[in-house]
């Protein structure tokens, strides 16, 4: 029997590059954007294919520093792109009270804009 020694496979440790991105509210949600990240926001009142900003933005960093806003960074905004609009998955609302033939129901369908982040501003730039 030869000297052979099993040892696991070490995992290689993923060291993220430098990014740019920015945290930003929209209502009393919060989304982060990178740039040429797709999200579903709530619906905007946008055409597709057109540009719409945000500049509150709570926190921005540049890869190199983190900017954190009181309560939003100054000078700092987002660019999207709408892709399109949409809606969520139905949910179904269903009431019910025992012994009293009381069934009432409903579907509802939350409306949605996908945009793509096209640009993440920092102040100064």
């Amino acid at each position: 029997m030869s000297d052979v020694y099993l040892t696991e496979p070490q995992a290689r440790v993923r060291v993220p590059a430098a990014m740019t991105y920015a945290i930003f509210s929209i209502g009393s949600r919060q989304f982060r954007a990178e740039p040429g990240v797709t999200l579903k926001l709530p619906k905007l009142e946008a055409e597709p294919g057109s540009k719409v900003t945000f500049d509150h933005v709570l926190l921005a960093s540049d890869g190199k520093h983190v900017h954190a806003g009181k309560p939003i960074v100054k000078g700092a905004r987002v660019t999207v792109e709408v892709v399109r609009h949409g809606k969520g998955p139905k949910i179904r609302i269903y009431r019910f009270a025992r012994r009293t033939g009381y069934r009432r129901h409903a579907g509802h369908r939350q409306p949605f804009t996908e945009v793509r982040i096209a640009d993440v501003k920092l102040k100064g730039e």
